[in-house]
């Protein structure tokens, strides 16, 4: 019913910047609860940012926190993943995730009430 696909993955030097965006195709967009998340291979696969319906609440973990932002703009339906200081670490493929039924339009979702997820788009950090 939900269908999203990422863009704007490629090959970047270490230290620079990159944008990520997430088109979904829901029409209740802006009740959606989204998520971005990486994986790279053999790894596990794990939550890079999160934001609530209502935009006013985000999470990182540690590894990105203050490199990354995620944000969205409802009226176009999309999220974005803004990413600065890219490391090599952060090679993987990156995916968005839509949570359709959050629990509170103030309140980030944890990772198994994800509903939909995009095809993934490759980000590749060189040193």
């Amino acid at each position: 019913q939900v269908q999203l696909v990422e863009s704007g993955g490629g090959l970047v030097q270490a230290g620079g910047s990159l944008r990520l965006s997430c088109a979904a195709s829901g029409r209740t967009f802006a009740s959606y609860a989204m998520g971005w998340f990486r994986q790279a291979p053999g790894k596990e696969r794990d939550i890079v940012a999160a934001i609530s319906s209502s935009g006013g609440i985000t999470y990182y973990p540690d590894s990105v926190q203050g490199r990354f932002t995620i944000s969205r703009d409802n009226a176009k339906n999309t999220v974005y993943l803004q990413m600065s200081s890219l490391k090599p670490e952060d090679t993987a493929n990156y995916y968005c995730a839509a949570d359709v039924d959050p629990y509170s339009d103030y309140d980030v979702s944890p990772l198994y009430e994800y509903d939909y997820w995009g095809q993934g788009t490759q980000v590749t950090v060189s040193s």
